[in-house]
């Protein structure tokens, strides 16, 4: 177990590394001068060369880079000079809206995915298991923003069940706050619960055609224990490590939707900074949603191999 963890943290640095690179490298070819965009409309020469200082802009990229990365290594990413707060500040505000949003998306597809994966197995080629597809492709090719705005639409204009858009703090009201993230959890979540019922589907006819699912069935019991017990609990194998990975995306794949349902989360962070040419909050989110995904392709590893005892062997 050890061995394999050391094994794994040995990739992981120099892929963030080589993460590092590519995050500050693609933010300076933003077209623009940040340091003109950040002094207004006036444009003092003075200001711009303060800012121009005060971020290395001077400087050879190289040694702008080793300046941000060695702040990184010291636990800074840096100031939002839009806003005057450093990029952890606004991290720590933002990620339990963006955390939130995902654990409820996560839900929805592993509720609705595994489920209908289960269905379409053990119904295979009947009606539930076309309808099941059905469901699935309309959910894969479905893009994310039309479906919010149609659920908007439907929902909150025409039945006024809903809020369109807007967050409320589980703190200051629980139910506002569950009314508010419904939608925007459904839209995320659909489309991972058509991944996650095509793979329950297939790991599911795998493991149902086994020598061991059989000898289940020739013992004499129930047809549901026999599906979920035996079964579902081998199937889950490779669910476990996808779950894990589309997690990591939700991080960085709600940006539409977030910006669709007004959802101050990192979607919306990192939009406007891009637009104010604020790169300090660019880099240290999007360094800060790498470092998550790959974080968690590292327990989707630890899961598999506990999971599966062929990998302790």
């Amino acid at each position: 177990m050890l061995r394999f963890l050391l094994q794994r943290i040995a990739t992981i640095v120099p892929t963030l590394l080589f993460v590092s690179m590519l995050i500050f490298g693609l933010q300076q070819l933003l077209p623009g001068d940040p340091a003109r965009v950040l002094a207004g409309e006036d444009q003092d020469p003075s200001v711009v060369a303060y800012l121009r200082a005060k971020l290395h802009l001077d400087e050879p990229l190289p040694v702008r880079y080793l300046y941000w990365l060695n702040g990184v290594l010291h636990g800074d990413l840096g100031e939002s000079l839009r806003i005057q707060k450093s990029v952890l500040e606004l991290i720590a505000e933002k990620l339990p809206v963006t955390l939130q949003l995902a654990v409820m998306a996560m839900m929805v597809a592993l509720t609705i995915g595994v489920a209908m994966g289960i269905l379409s197995a053990v119904k295979k080629d009947t009606v539930w298991d076309y309808a099941a597809n059905v469901v699935a492709l309309w959910g894969l090719s479905t893009p994310n923003f039309w479906l919010g705005i149609m659920l908007i639409l439907l929902v909150s204009v025409n039945l006024g069940w809903l809020p369109a858009s807007g967050f409320v703090s589980p703190f200051e009201d629980l139910a506002a706050n569950l009314k508010s993230m419904i939608m925007p959890a459904f839209v995320l979540g659909n489309a991972i619960a058509a991944v996650l019922m095509r793979h329950t589907r297939s790991a599911m006819l795998q493991v149902l055609n086994a020598d061991y699912v059989r000898t289940a069935r020739a013992k004499g019991l129930e047809e549901r224990v026999v599906v979920l017990k035996h079964a579902l609990r081998n199937a889950l194998i490779p669910i476990v490590t996808l779950g894990a990975l589309e997690f990591g995306t939700l991080f960085s794949g709600a940006v539409l939707t977030e910006q669709v349902f007004s959802i101050p989360g990192f979607g919306k962070l990192i939009v406007d900074a891009v637009f104010n040419r604020d790169y300090a909050v660019v880099q240290g989110v999007v360094l800060f949603t790498a470092t998550a995904y790959v974080g968690l392709n590292l327990l989707a590893d630890l899961a598999y191999f506990l999971i599966n005892p062929r990998m302790r062997g």
